[in-house]
């Protein structure tokens, strides 16, 4: 079986290689697509939904009307659109841009923009166990379709076979592209950025697809890691929509992805993209095609960046998306260290070589990895911050005689240990211990070092811990509402990966938050195998408010080893998918909602997000972004809002309030008790801020459940 051996960090995306050493402070780009020439650029053209039904063939036609002719104009569209926009994306010039925004039905243009792409143990880590809870209750999401948007597929990977499923659901109406290897696993599978099939040339996009829904794989023994290798909901379908290409996603392809996706039946969407932070909802073309989604009922997991540690650093801020933070597991590719005053640091190293000489060798702290050359390595370890890619550190010390590399995390990277690929013996210590490093490198001057490479250690603690790397809130788009909205494995995980040919048996190690996104987008295709009828927020509400805030230990989940995560940090808390697909209570959001809280916010920008031109906001109910029906809640001080919840537990139940708020912060609650006589039944209570700024969780709490809701109190 052939091992990638690769840690492929992804920082939003892989391409992003020479940023590989900086996770943290990977920020987005946006590419414009222009011409050659720089005459013509792509736009996304949106224009009112027309009054009277279209078929394809006439939309397109009135579509065209919009571009004056010309003899090369068929050439000049990208995509037409249908389910989630209504418009086109087409190459214009400054010139004709500025003409067809004079037209009766134009509705706003986007230039397009390019967004960067934001295992055999995370199931088990999850509480996920064959022939039992959740995958037994789910049958393992059998039936029910996960769509990716990603970079593609490695069709006939072992991931993607389709043994134990059944044909696709009544519902599917996609397709394949010729020669795209489709199966009772795979059965759509199309690309959207020129090509003529979705092959997956950099293995981003098979690595989420099996991280969602990868099929049982067993007895798999490679050099660092063994076991049965499956995705959240091993029996779901696979959806493929090719929209990104090594340099990123274009949103005029993410749009055509949406609109497909929307067209063709799928019933969960994933995400491994996004862009800057605090963008107008209806300036943010994914946010707005999202929308069409949620609107037929299709829950969309989104990543929530890779930017943090920074405050205010998130992707994907509309409250109609799930917003997915990163956090690490409980497992570990162990390599320790012993330093020769007896000192033991425990790092991480993919490159597991068990017949590495069990000896001494000399030590040397460089301190800064730019100043490698003016050592004589010869024969001994090296020690310093990594600051430029691992493998070519690696190949630099193994060129110049070194016995083995050491690479400290800089301090915004924190304690998150991330497996980077070396093709050398190599160890990755954190931040912290790094200085114990530099602490031991001043206090002797013959320093010497053994290293032993351990293989898979789990049971690591503390596990969960936020991701260094992973975003951060308050959101600027969405202040009042709390994101990112739930966390999930993010850091070294492993799944399937691409490599030459189809068929191909490559796995690999990577992280960040475009891992943690397909663990959401699986364990939500599970929900809805067991809750067929439930909203896109009613599953949400279910993830959040049973996920975990208390790590393995039962303590504080942690935010990088540097104290209690904020719910700024790892959303309402860590996924539970066993507690989630029992929630007893959901907080329900109806679209009308969304649409009254888009009028409140936007006013007459609205229509840019709600497509249907009968809306009025004028004679919309009004709802402020904290009144929004959400399961997380944030208020000023002073204010009240209102939340209504719907029984989906035991038809006659009753639930006490408990509220866990720090000390200098008062809220009070009514009513405390909330009793359902019936399933469906829906009650309504009232948060009011009266002291403090800070903190807490109200939980409402019955004889079986624990419904929680993160409560944030600003100024």
């Amino acid at each position: 079986m052939k091992n990638s051996n690769a840690s492929r960090v992804s920082f939003f995306l892989l391409a992003l290689v020479a940023s590989l050493s900086f996770p943290s402070t990977v920020s987005c780009h946006y590419t414009p697509d222009r011409g050659t020439d720089g005459s013509t650029q792509t736009y996304i053209i949106q224009v009112k939904k027309p009054v009277h039904p279209m078929d394809s063939e006439s939309l397109k036609i009135w579509y065209k009307s919009f571009i004056p002719q010309s003899d090369d104009n068929s050439d000049r569209f990208v995509h037409f659109y249908s389910e989630v926009f209504s418009g086109f994306a087409a190459k214009l010039s400054k010139e004709e841009l500025k003409e067809l925004t004079k037209k009766e039905d134009f509705v706003g243009a986007f230039p397009n923009r390019v967004l960067p792409l934001l295992t055999t143990h995370s199931p088990a880590f999850l509480g996920l166990k064959e022939g039992q809870g959740l995958w037994k209750s789910a049958n393992l999401g059998k039936g029910v379709i996960i769509g990716v948007l990603d970079s593609g597929i490695t069709p006939g990977h072992p991931s993607f076979d389709d043994a134990g499923l059944s044909a696709p659901p009544a519902k599917w109406k996609g397709s394949c592209a010729s020669k795209s290897g489709c199966n009772n696993k795979l059965i759509g599978a199309k690309s959207f950025i020129g090509n003529d099939t979705p092959i997956d040339p950099t293995g981003h996009g098979t690595h989420t697809a099996s991280t969602a829904a990868g099929n049982f794989v067993r007895n798999l023994n490679l050099s660092y890691i063994g076991g049965t290798a499956s995705g959240m909901a091993p029996l779901a379908h696979l959806a493929i929509y090719q929209v990104c290409t090594s340099e990123g996603c274009p949103h005029a392809d993410i749009l055509a992805g949406l609109d497909a996706s929307v067209k063709d039946g799928v019933d969960v969407l994933s995400l491994s993209m996004g862009g800057p932070p605090g963008r107008l909802l209806y300036e943010d073309p994914l946010a707005v095609g999202a929308f069409a989604a949620v609107e037929k009922g299709i829950l969309v997991s989104c990543a929530a960046g890779n930017s943090g540690p920074d405050q205010s650093s998130l992707s994907n801020e509309a409250p109609w998306l799930l917003t997915v933070a990163a956090t690490t597991t409980d497992r570990s590719l162990r390599a320790t260290v012993t330093l020769g005053n007896g000192n033991k640091i425990y790092g991480e190293s993919i490159d597991q070589l068990p017949n590495f000489p069990k000896r001494s060798f000399s030590l040397i702290y460089a301190d800064d990895c730019r100043n490698l050359l003016q050592f004589d390595f010869r024969g001994k370890v090296v020690v310093c911050e990594i600051d430029i890619p691992a493998a070519t550190l690696a190949g630099i010390v193994k060129d110049h005689g070194g016995a083995a590399l050491i690479l400290v995390n800089m301090d915004i990277e924190g304690n998150t240990l991330i497996d980077r690929e070396c093709n050398f013996p190599c160890v990755m210590v954190t931040h912290d211990d790094g200085k114990k490093l530099r602490s031991y490198a001043t206090s002797s001057k013959n320093l010497t070092a053994t290293i032993s490479f351990d293989g898979v250690v789990l049971g690591i603690s503390p596990a969960p811990t936020v991701a260094s790397f992973s975003s951060r809130g308050p959101s600027v788009a969405t202040p009042s509402i709390i994101k990112p909205d739930i966390s999930g494995p993010g850091v070294n995980v492993f799944a399937a990966w691409a490599s030459s040919g189809t068929g191909s048996n490559s796995y690999s190690v990577d992280s960040g938050t475009s891992m943690s996104t397909p663990h959401l987008s699986g364990i939500a295709a599970l929900i809805k195998s067991v809750h067929p009828d439930w909203s896109a927020a009613a599953i949400k509400s279910a993830i959040m408010t049973t996920s975990d805030d208390k790590d393995r230990d039962g303590k504080p989940i942690q935010a990088d080893g540097k104290g209690a995560a904020s719910f700024y940090a790892m959303g309402a808390g860590h996924v539970n998918p066993t507690k989630a697909a029992d929630p007893g209570l959901v907080y329900d959001v109806p679209i009308d909602d969304y649409i009254a809280y888009i009028c409140t916010k936007y006013g007459r920008s609205a229509y840019r997000i709600v497509r249907d031109r009968s809306v009025n906001c004028s004679k919309v109910e009004k709802i402020s972004e904290s009144e929004l029906n959400y399961p997380s809640i944030a208020l000023k001080k002073g204010s009240t809002v209102t939340r209504t919840v719907t029984n989906v537990g035991p038809a006659s139940s009753s639930y006490k309030l408990e509220l866990d708020m720090l000390e200098n912060v008062e809220v009070t609650v009514s009513p405390n008790t909330l009793v359902f006589k019936q399933a469906n039944e829906q009650k309504s209570f009232k948060v009011s801020a009266t002291k403090g700024i800070g903190a807490g969780n109200l939980k409402w709490v019955s004889d079986t459940h624990v419904v929680r809701s993160p409560i944030v109190v600003s100024s």
